[in-house]
């Protein structure tokens, strides 16, 4: 586990530390009297005032850093959350405002990823997002996709990410598991409901990646219930999940002649293919590329693959002549893998004549293929190249804008101390197979107002949108409270001025329409 331990200030270091800070290049307004401290005077809340243009409305608002303590299973204070919180300042305040409350996935990343590349009003700037600076200095500008004209945005860090800390004699693994988790986070939401007065707003969480199954464990969670892990009625409902490069099926085990992940990645080689070229003229769109690839995997390739060893041997070099004209690597390799190409493998050959491997989390993303470090993260071409530009960024953001000092470091993600021990149901690094939507139809039937919108990168191979498709298809999913979209993206499907703008487009409409007119007064 993470042993740094979370320092408190007093109320008084607290109230000296309250920055107020205007955004910069907004003219107006002045910044106002020093907001309020914390609830609890021992706990630590930097607040400041901002403004800026969101989905073409201007407005002021407030950003809060604060931290919530959260209990063990005993009811023992056991670990600090802190968030980051953004809140539109009226003259009257409006308590039926949507919330939304947004994490990333890891599991063990903190939220940074989708705070500074989507919804937080400050973002990190690349001019070219497929080609970003990986070096000092970069940019930070105000961010027009932010949400914050339709809903307040609340951004947790999960227990030992981000500013987040166990306290002392709390256990790594009260809060290392799929359950523990969304124990410790539905805590953290009904607090946050409770110290902001929203109760009675509109709540909405928006997960990425791992953030799937968090916010369909923390659906049922915040439900509560008579059977475990619950034993009491918690009755907080949603009006809607987003879910952002969404993985239902994340931390399942691989079972022996399982071979839906061939055929769900399959159309995101099919775009990788499209986007660098290595495709025919007669193709003419990267729908087009995905819609042949998922058509030839529901036929032909499910056949073959069923057959196994039995595929007779002309059949098997059909298959493989076809595979190679919709992916663009050769014939051989395909036989060569007996029809399984893998991640790995696709991301050296496609581009191997080039001298060039492509991302796993973003396929548009190209670094020489040698050497490598071997790393699946850093020496991966995409999260290699963007990460250092958000991580700076935020950083500078942190102490030049939002007034933050906290001596700890910030923890973006947390691979050896949280992923690799995390308990998906069985025990800590145990998986097994799971489809986590088949929860999802869980929670939408105790819910009938419940709303869900899932967005997929075409280039994404880690969770790739057929994948997506793929478990909610399988799972008794209402389809009409049901939104999928696909975007010229990777696993962060944000990345790109118009993936971006499409994705705020499709988020504003979606919170809009899960909300019910309040009633007259």
């Amino acid at each position: 586990m993470i042993m740094s331990i979370l320092r408190r200030v007093s109320c008084r270091a607290a109230l000296l530390m309250v920055a107020a800070v205007q955004v910069a290049g907004a003219a107006e307004p002045p910044p106002g009297p020093a907001l309020e401290g914390a609830v609890d005077p021992a706990l630590r809340r930097i607040a400041s005032l901002h403004a800026g243009s969101f989905g073409g409305k201007r407005l002021r608002y407030e950003a809060v850093v604060e931290e919530i303590i959260v209990p063990d299973r005993q009811g023992r204070p056991a670990a600090s959350l802190v968030s980051f919180s953004y809140l539109q300042r009226q003259p009257r305040p409006a308590p039926a405002r949507p919330v939304l409350f947004v994490f990333n996935g890891g599991p063990g990343s903190a939220s940074i990823w989708t705070h500074f590349g989507m919804l937080g009003p400050r973002q990190v700037r690349f001019a070219d997002p497929v080609r970003p600076p990986t070096a000092p200095p970069f940019e930070i500008g105000d961010n027009p996709h932010s949400l914050l004209d339709v809903a307040d945005l609340v951004f947790i860090d999960p227990a030992l990410t981000g500013y987040s800390r166990l306290l002392p004699g709390a256990r790594a693994e009260d809060f290392l598991g799929v359950t523990e988790d969304a124990r410790a986070t539905a805590d953290f939401m009904r607090q946050w409901l409770t110290r902001h007065g929203r109760w009675n707003a509109p709540r909405f969480l928006v997960g990425e990646s791992y953030g799937t199954i968090r916010a369909i464990a923390l659906a049922d969670m915040l439900s509560g219930g008579v059977l475990p892990p619950h034993g009491s009625l918690g009755a907080i409902t949603l009006n809607g999940i987003a879910v952002l490069g969404p993985a239902f099926t994340l931390g399942g085990g691989r079972v022996a002649g399982d071979d839906r992940r061939h055929l769900t990645h399959l159309p995101a080689m099919a775009a990788a293919a499209w986007y660098h070229g290595r495709l025919g003229p007669e193709v003419g769109s990267v729908e087009a590329a995905m819609a042949a690839a998922q058509a030839f995997a529901r036929d032909d390739y499910l056949k073959a693959l069923d057959a196994g060893y039995l595929l007779a041997a002309p059949e098997r070099e059909r298959i493989a002549a076809r595979l190679a004209e919709l992916t663009g690597v050769p014939a051989p390799a395909w036989l060569q893998s007996n029809l399984r190409l893998g991640p790995a493998a696709f991301q050296n050959l496609l581009l191997q004549g080039r001298g060039q491997q492509v991302g796993a989390y973003d396929l548009r993303y190209t670094l020489p293929a040698q050497p490598s470090g071997g790393d699946p993260v850093v020496d991966d071409p995409a999260m290699g190249q963007y990460t250092p530009g958000f991580i700076a960024a935020f950083h500078e953001y942190l102490t030049k804008e939002l007034g933050v000092g906290f001596a700890e470091p910030y923890l973006p993600i947390v691979w050896d101390r949280v992923n690799f021990k995390w308990n998906y149901g069985a025990s800590p690094g145990v998986t097994l197979p799971r489809n986590d939507a088949t929860a999802l139809a869980v929670a939408m039937r105790r819910n009938p107002a419940l709303q869900v919108f899932v967005a997929a990168g075409y280039y994404d191979l880690v969770t790739p949108l057929a994948a997506a498709e793929y478990a909610l298809a399988h799972a008794p999913i209402p389809r009409e409270r049901l939104t999928i979209k696909g975007s010229p993206s990777g696993h962060m499907p944000y990345l790109g001025e118009d993936s971006a703008r499409a994705l705020a487009a499709d988020l504003r409409a979606f919170v809009r329409g899960a909300v019910r007119p309040a009633a007259a007064p």
